[in-house]
Parts: structure tokens; sequence; C-alpha cells
């Protein structure tokens, strides 16, 4: 079957835009710029303020909020511009985003160029979108009320959902790519160890979620230690136990460092798996890229720990997370059974 190319633009649009939003958002999030704007309109609120009368406005109105009453309390407006900015942009990409899915979809539907399979594959899309834009404004609401910080589970529910929302697209852009795989070659193994992955890989995100909501990134900043022990003492300090891994700094930063071994040790194993069979070039391209990317990801791990977590290292290091999933995805796509 041909390959629609403008079925493909579309879907890898989407794949982008999400990318784009996600690494926005971490850079808004590591500006402390998410709660610049206090005010949530689905459609209205796109046209920013366009004189000196609408910035002092909308100053006015963040200066009746926790954030600049407890924190930001000697911002002036050129301060407030400058998280302002970061956040707006964040917000209009969500906008955009529904744009680029809704307008070729219809134009699609139209032409008749979506199977059956695709228009369901969509609706799901659209719920996915739509969701997403609720869990953005219900992590936001978390820092206007009493306490200046977003909570750090509204953030992890945000954060995980933007990936997953991602990976389900990616997956069928790969699936409208891919129309031989009738003739994909069978590897078990490889395949139930890049399942295996996949869980372990949505919790380490889950995790540098919390280690970013909670700024746990900011202490114990030596490798491979954490100061001068394996398990800093501060990991079990909280009562009861389980909360040192839900909201103590420590325990939160412990997991995340040891579950990236879990990873590790994962991926090489699919990779050393992969050397010793006959895979298809698809196959053996996902194997490696998935190495490539790890070294990658746990390099600039390592460097944002040890210069705690400056923007762009934490940038970087998220943005390489969403390169991890898609080459597992990737991985687990070129390796499924189609029999």
């Amino acid at each position: 079957m041909k390959k629609d190319t403008p079925v493909l633009i579309w879907l890898l649009s989407g794949c982008l835009l999400i990318f784009i939003m996600v690494v926005v958002g971490g850079i808004t999030r590591l500006t402390h710029s998410g709660l610049s704007m206090v005010e949530w309109h689905l459609f209205m609120g796109s046209i920013p303020p366009l004189n000196q009368a609408d910035w002092i406005d909308i100053f006015k109105k963040y200066q009746q909020f926790p954030e600049f009453q407890e924190l930001n309390y000697d911002f002036k407006l050129d301060d407030f511009k400058s998280i302002f900015w970061w956040e707006y942009i964040h917000r209009m990409i969500g906008r955009l985003l529904g744009i680029v899915f809704i307008i070729p979809f219809s134009y699609f539907i139209v032409k008749r160029r979506l199977s059956k399979k695709l228009i369901k594959q969509s609706a799901v899309m659209f719920f996915m979108g739509g969701f997403q834009g609720f869990l953005g404004w219900f992590m936001v609401k978390s820092g206007l009320v009493s306490d200046p910080h977003v909570s750090h589970f509204r953030l992890a529910i945000h954060l995980t959902f933007a990936f997953l929302t991602f990976g389900y697209i990616f997956w069928v852009m790969l699936g409208t790519f891919f129309k031989e795989d009738i003739n994909l070659s069978d590897f078990p193994v490889i395949r139930k160890l890049g399942w295996v992955l996949f869980p372990v890989v949505i919790i380490q995100i889950i995790y540098g979620a919390f280690v970013a909501g909670l700024r746990a990134g900011t202490l114990y900043n030596t490798f491979p230690k954490m100061g001068s022990e394996w398990i800093a003492e501060g990991v079990t300090a909280i009562t009861p136990f389980y909360q040192n891994f839900i909201y103590g700094l420590a325990g939160i930063q412990f997991i995340h460092r040891y579950v990236a071994y879990v990873v590790a040790g994962l991926i090489i194993a699919i990779w050393w798996k992969s050397i010793k069979q006959p895979l298809q070039y698809s196959q053996r391209l996902a194997a490696r890229l998935l190495l490539y990317i790890l070294v990658l990801q746990f390099t600039l791990g390592v460097y944002t720990l040890i210069y705690a977590v400056p923007v762009a290292l934490g940038v970087l290091h998220q943005s390489g997370a969403f390169l991890l999933l898609a080459a597992n995805l990737f991985l687990l796509h070129r390796f499924r059974s189609v029999a």
C-alpha cells in the first residue's frame, strides 16, 4: 500500500509540536514562569498585552496571588514581563497544536484520505490533547491557592501525559509509515525486554517530574555517590518510610538515580541480544538508536546533577527523556509480533 505523505506530515507535525511544547514547558518551569498567567481561557487570551495599560492590568492581577506576595514581591513590571512570555508562548503552542490537528483532520475527512482505523485513532488523539490542556490548568491551579508552587504530583501527571500523548501519535505515525510489517522477523526475547523497559522509562519520567517539581536536583550534586555515601542518610529521614519516596527530596533523587541504572541495564541487554541476531535494517537501527540515546541521556543526567540543574542542561535532559521514550517505542514497533 502506498504511503500517504500528507497524512504522515500531519502526524509528524503533531509529534514535533508536542516535543517543542514540552521543551518550552521545561524552560517555563526552570525559569519559574509557570504561574505568571493567573487566568485560564480556552480561546480568549491569545493576544498578549499590546500597550503599557494592558501590561499594568495583567501585572496587577498577578500581584493578587501568592507567588508575587510571598516570593516575587520585589518584582517590577519589567521583571514580570521576563516570566510572562515563557508561559504565554507555552500556552500558544498548545493552541497551535489544536489548530494543526483540527484543520488537516477536517480536510482529510472531506477528501476521504483516512481509514476507519485512523479516524478512530484520531479521536483518541483529540481526547488526549484536550485532556492534556485540562491537566495544564489543573497543575497551574495548585500554585494559585496558598502555596506558590505547583503540586509535584500534578506536574508529574501533566508531564507524563504529554509524553504518553506524543507516544500514541508517534506509534500511529509508525504504523502509517511502515507498510511491510507482515515480513517482520520475530525476536520474542528482545520484544519482551522492550516491553519491560517501557514502564521503567515511564517511572523514570514520573520521578524526573518529582525531582523537577521539588527541585530535588539541587542537593547531593555528586556522582556516582550521594555526597560521600551510596545511599545518603536523608533518603530514609521521613516517617512513615514510604513518604521518603513521594515527598522527600533525598528519597526522590535516590529513586531517580537508581532507576537510571535499571534503564541502562535493560537497554544494554537489548543491544547485546540484537548484535547476536540476523535482524532486518529497521530492527537493528532501533536497537542501536536506543543505545546511543541512552549514552546521551545518561551523560546529560550526570552533568545536570553535578551543575545543580542549570536551565540549559535541565531542558536538554528532559528532551533526552523524550528521545528515549521515542526510541523505546520505535523498538517495540519494529519487534512487535505481526503473526
